[in-house]
Parts: structure tokens; C-alpha cells; sequence
């Protein structure tokens, strides 16, 4: 799911994210080589705060600077993992049991790439998900990218 990049970044965030009560949802890097984004999602215990991304800006900014990912200019974006929060670990697919999930593979699984549905949670290396009634069990090394299906209720 990470780029071996991503997975370095991450692995330098993470034991300050626990010793600052922030979970690292998932790092990202995105755009041009040359100026490449590091977009860093966290959660942390009754969501995120306004006051809880600065602070969390600050220490990965100062953690950037310490190890210098890129040479030449980068932009750090810190925020919340919003409404269609990535899944990536075991973990994440176990916590969201019960909500809509969308995953994409990096190859065929049962003649597919692209699966939505309700998420049954994670067992034997494979994440499970109910699609169109069939349960479908997608091998954890096979995923690209998975993530929540937000949806917004405007009735009330």
C-alpha cells in the first residue's frame, strides 16, 4: 500500500505520533519529483482538533527538516483523515467492521480490481468484505489503496 518512501516517513513519525497521543493514519506522497507533497493524515482519541493539527505540524515539520527526505523543496500538509479515511492496516479494517469500504488490488482477485462493499473485518491475511451479498476475501498483499465510503445524511 506504502511506497518504500512513504513507509521510511512513517516509520520516523510514528514513535513520536505515540509519545504525542496521534495515531498516523497514513502518509502520502504525491505531485511533482521536484517538489513532491507529503500529506500526513493522523486521528488521535475524540477526533482532531484545530489546536491538535498545528501542534502535529510543527513536530513533523522539525522532524522533516532533521531527516531531509527530498533534496530541494517539499510541501508538508498535516490534516484529519476526513470523511473517506484510508484503511491500511490490519487494524484499521478490524476498527470499521460493519461501514462501506472501497478497495482496489494491484491485480485480478476473482476477475476483479475494484471492489466496494460492507467491511466484515480482517482474518487470515485477507481483508473481508460483503459485495453485491457474496462475501469476498482480498489477500492483504494484494491492495493498492483501500478506504471508507463516506456518506453524508442531509435529512437532518
Amino acid at each position: 500500500m506504502l511506497t518504500g518512501k512513504e513507509k521510511s516517513l512513517l516509520e520516523a513519525m510514528e514513535p513520536r505520533a505515540a509519545s504525542e497521543g496521534v495515531e498516523i493514519v497514513t502518509v502520502e506522497i504525491a505531485g511533482a519529483k521536484r517538489a513532491p507533497t507529503i500529506r500526513v493524515f493522523i486521528d488521535a482519541e475524540g477526533g482532531v482538533s484545530f489546536d491538535e493539527l498545528a501542534r502535529t505540524q510543527a513536530w513533523v515539520g522539525e522532524l522533516m527538516d532533521e531527516i531531509d527526505p527530498f533534496p530541494g523543496a517539499y510541501m508538508l500538509e498535516v490534516s484529519s483523515p476526513g470523511i473517506d479515511r484510508p484503511l491500511r492496516t490490519p487494524e484499521h479494517f478490524q476498527r470499521f467492521v460493519g461501514e462501506t469500504a472501497s478497495v482496489k488490488t494491484r491485480g485480478p482477485v476473482d476477475g476483479r480490481s475494484s471492489f466496494t462493499g460492507e467491511l466484515l473485518g480482517f482474518a487470515d491475511g485477507a481483508v473481508q468484505l460483503k459485495v453485491d451479498g457474496e462475501v469476498v476475501a482480498i489477500p492483504y498483499d494484494t491492495i493498492k489503496r483501500a478506504r471508507l465510503k463516506g456518506s453524508v445524511d442531509f435529512s437532518a
